[in-house]
């Protein structure tokens, strides 16, 4: 567990799920950050939970004082494609509660995503966002060291509109300085 500020990030286990399911399924009915259409049921945000951890990647969660233990927002890595040529590349994935956002739940769980990822051998870290125009998370990553890489424009479609994906790129460890052992 760890601790930013006023925000505590800690592994997320099966009792946050339900709020994780609260938190995501705001953002798909809501914003372009997500690409789903529909938010996952209990039985789909738990496998995929769980897909997570069985692969030994970090799923975590941030708690606010003021929320009283309850979740302000979601973290987790995962593989950043399935073939093994990408196997020291990871892609992060960070969702906080509307009511929480501006209060450093985000940018908590992001550094300690970094943190965690860098001790397993992960070289780089990918985010991939929804919406050139998503200020809060471009600007997030920006200030975690990631750089804007490039710009898929127009790869989605989201209430009636088509949606770009913004890829940005951060090094972890010693990048690609080294060779992996």
């Amino acid at each position: 567990m760890s601790s930013s500020g006023l925000v505590t990030v800690r592994p997320a286990v099966a009792g946050d799920l339900a709020a994780i399911r609260a938190i995501y399924a705001h953002h798909v009915e809501t914003g372009i950050g997500s690409f789903e259409l529909a938010a996952p049921d209990d039985q789909e945000v738990r496998r995929r939970w769980r897909d997570v951890i069985e692969r030994g990647l970090p799923y975590l969660v941030a708690v606010l004082p003021e929320r009283d233990a309850g979740i302000a927002g979601y973290a987790y890595a995962s593989p950043y494609r399935a073939r093994p040529g990408y196997r020291y590349t990871v892609e992060d994935s960070v969702y906080v509660d509307p009511v929480c956002m501006g209060k450093g739940a985000g940018r908590a769980l992001l550094a300690a995503l970094i943190a965690a990822c860098t001790p397993l051998g992960y070289r780089q870290m990918v985010a991939v966002i929804g919406g050139s125009d998503n200020a809060a998370s471009i600007g997030l990553h920006v200030a975690l060291g990631f750089e804007r890489v490039g710009c898929l424009t127009a790869v989605g479609r989201k209430f009636d509109r088509w949606v770009d994906s913004v890829l940005m790129q951060r090094a972890l460890g010693p990048g690609e300085a080294t060779v992996p052992v």
